[in-house]
């Protein structure tokens, strides 16, 4: 492993605080693999580029020999997250919880060593947890004390309506640490609250209570609210290369140097100029637009991406739909399964979540799961704002 001193100087790049930093120099230290934790609630179907501030920073640790320690929330869902809301989530059912987790443990891995990834559910735990223990939770926490955080005290004060089972969160998410044995846990600034409590809780419990590393949020595309699919200011990272790449270009010129700042891995005299204004605001944004999708979905799909938005977008060419012929000697095609067919999307789960979503449309009107695209009925597929094709069935060869 390297030094301390050398991989702090790694691991400070793009955090807002580290508490306490002198507990972590200590930590690297002793040489040894540090478990560095982080929480993710499925509560959307997909990752975004908001969720990557966090896992690029446990792919850092992963790269200087540590052990990530990645939690899928799937109990914690069921309480929803309050930090940085002014009212109480809506709750979701465990049958959306589930397929959400198991998105996040797909698309996870485009960021993360596989091989250095702990990836671990905490229904394991807290779905076991007796009664008793639960008040012995509560116990170590006090009313004024979870009063503290902003969201809370401002709730409170205006008469918006806080649930019990949102002062169990933060307890509940301290837990986690408790169990895993973390030594460091990271999290957006808004989360800075919750890593606290799991370090006292660690302290409580015998532990030596873990290092808590706050991250800046990014803003989503609207440049005002943190990035959230709920929001709709989102940008998935398995969202279609073109679609992707489509909405980096539309970013503003501030928020575009934000994006530099907090995603891309460009050398710092670029990102000095894009800071500068250096940079001609349309070659930064095509530069940024380009990594990061040749990062999630490769180089090629990034050159055939900036391709489509130029001829869409630069060139105003008009948008025909594109011919395709699906060979088969059905009277009709689920939908999910001709999304896949004609190269709409790499799976049918992949489809699945594009039709939950809304995005699809046969002929002009939106289709659900349980539609099927019929031979001499229907003709246009529509998928997203770009992607059209017009289909046609033939006979097996």
């Amino acid at each position: 492993m390297l030094s301390a001193e050398a991989q702090l100087a790694t691991l400070r790049r793009g955090v807002v605080e580290i508490t306490p930093e002198d507990e972590l120099v200590a930590r690297l230290a002793e040489a040894r693999p540090l478990r560095v934790k982080l929480g993710v609630d499925p509560t959307a179907p997909d990752i975004h580029l908001g969720h990557t501030v966090a896992l690029t920073k446990l792919r850092q640790f992963q790269d200087l020999g540590h052990q990530a320690v990645l939690i899928i929330g799937d109990f914690t869902a069921l309480i929803g997250d309050p930090s940085g809301r002014s009212a109480t989530r809506p709750p979701l059912s465990r049958e959306e919880i589930e397929a959400h987790a198991r998105t996040y443990e797909e698309q996870v891995f485009k960021v993360l060593q596989r091989e250095r990834t702990e990836v671990r559910r905490n229904t394991e735990w807290l779905a076991a947890i007796a009664l008793e223990e639960v008040i012995q939770l509560t116990a170590k926490m006090t009313v004024a004390r979870m009063l503290e955080p902003d969201d809370f005290r401002r709730r409170y004060r205006t008469g918006t309506p806080i649930g019990m089972h949102e002062f169990l969160y933060p307890l509940l998410q301290g837990y986690d640490s408790v169990v895993v044995e973390a030594d460091v846990e990271l999290g957006g600034t808004d989360q800075t609250f919750n890593l606290l409590v799991g370090r006292d809780l660690q302290q409580d419990a015998g532990q030596r209570g873990q290092v808590a590393m706050v991250l800046p949020l990014l803003e989503g595309t609207d440049g005002v609210q943190k990035m959230s699919k709920s929001l709709g200011n989102h940008i998935g990272i398995s969202e279609a290369p073109e679609v992707m790449y489509g909405k980096l270009m539309s970013l503003t010129d501030p928020l575009m140097a934000r994006y530099y700042a907090l995603l891309s891995a460009a050398p710092e005299a670029r990102q000095a100029a894009v800071r500068a204004g250096d940079l001609h605001p349309m070659e930064a944004k095509k530069a940024l637009a380009a990594e990061l999708v040749a990062r999630f979905h490769g180089p090629e799909a990034a050159n055939a991406a900036e391709r489509f938005f130029e001829e869409r977008h630069q060139k105003r060419t008009p948008h025909r739909p594109t011919p395709v012929e699906v060979r088969t000697g059905a009277g009709d095609v689920w939908i999910c399964e001709l999304i896949r067919e004609v190269g709409f999307a790499p799976s049918t789960s992949e489809a699945r979540r594009l039709v939950a979503q809304g995005a699809v449309q046969v002929d002009g009107r939106p289709v659900d799961l349980n539609f099927r695209f019929r031979r001499g009925v229907h003709r246009l597929l529509k998928v997203g704002r770009r992607r059209l094709a017009e289909v046609t069935f033939a006979e097996p060869a």
